[in-house]
């Protein structure tokens, strides 16, 4: 069973979009992300990099023909804590009282 469990990098907003993104994937293209999430390159190569260094995404930098392509992935780590920061989330509005399901 997964604990809940806060966690600040995962919830900053952009690196919640990216997390939340790549939770739904294996694997996504760096500019499927930038459309996606509505980052500039720059501000999404920084999140990612973050994400990286914290073990929570693994990166792949690969060519298709001459062009570099740039792919992101969520590590064991990085599912886990998304997933326990769901929960943590879920925790938070269950106490309120508020239902975070559609009526």
């Amino acid at each position: 069973m997964i604990k809940p469990r806060f966690d600040e990098l995962v919830h900053a907003p952009t690196r919640l979009s990216i997390v939340a993104l790549l939770a739904a994937t294996e694997w996504a293209d760096f500019t499927f992300i930038r459309d996606s999430t509505g980052l500039s390159d720059s501000a999404l190569s920084k999140q990612l990099a973050t994400l990286e260094d914290a073990g929570y995404v693994e990166i792949r930098k690969r060519f298709v023909g001459k062009r570099p392509r740039t792919s992101a992935g969520l590590t064991t780590v990085g599912r886990a804590a998304f997933d326990q920061h769901v929960l943590a989330l879920q925790d938070i509005v269950a106490k309120a009282g508020a239902s975070i399901l559609p009526r």
